[in-house]
């Protein structure tokens, strides 16, 4: 099984996939409302710990945090957070599964999918738009105004993740084959 984290201090979105691509589990933790930092870590390591219950995982693969500024993008402070929290999801990977987590930027998972995102497009709905095309156990909930309700971006980021990561797993055992 393969295991994809989307990382953020807002909404974490993680994707379980079997060894054929199959969706075997596909949540997210909405953590909005809390404020402590370490009760959101916590609420992550319980969605994390409770997937332990029922399988085994053979590698985590998560998104890489922004490592640089862009016009119009997050400040230094956000920035710092999200690295910091990136780093306790990390360990909490690390201590649940006793598997070192594995890095991907978002750019090179959409890449290993064969997502293009066009210049000028928002990338989160182009990544939503390829996997409600492409990915039939894809489920998704929507407001009543038709947009997807939160956290169901963060899952489609996190399936992007576990599928690039399943991707990258299968090239590498394929090039020591």
């Amino acid at each position: 099984m393969i295991l994809g984290i989307d990382v953020s201090t807002s909404i974490t979105g993680y994707t379980l996939l079997d060894s054929t691509g199959k969706i075997v589990e596909c949540g997210h933790v909405d953590m909005r409302k809390e404020k402590n930092f370490f009760k959101k870590a916590a609420l992550v390591e319980d969605a994390l710990a409770r997937i332990t219950s029922y399988t085994t995982i053979q590698a985590v693969y998560i998104e890489q945090p922004f490592l640089f500024f862009k016009s119009g993008g997050s400040s230094a402070a956000t920035m710092a957070v999200l690295q910091k929290f990136n780093g306790v999801v990390s360990w909490v990977c690390y201590n649940l599964f006793d598997i070192e987590p594995q890095y991907l930027r978002a750019q090179e998972a959409r890449k290993l999918c064969g997502i293009k995102v066009p210049r000028g497009q928002k990338a989160k709905k182009v990544v939503m738009d390829f996997i409600l095309d492409n990915v039939p156990d894809f489920d998704v909930v929507y407001t009543r105004q038709g947009n997807p309700r939160p956290g169901y971006a963060d899952r489609a980021d996190s399936y992007v993740v576990a599928k690039a990561g399943l991707t990258r797993e299968n090239q590498e055992t394929k090039d020591s084959n």
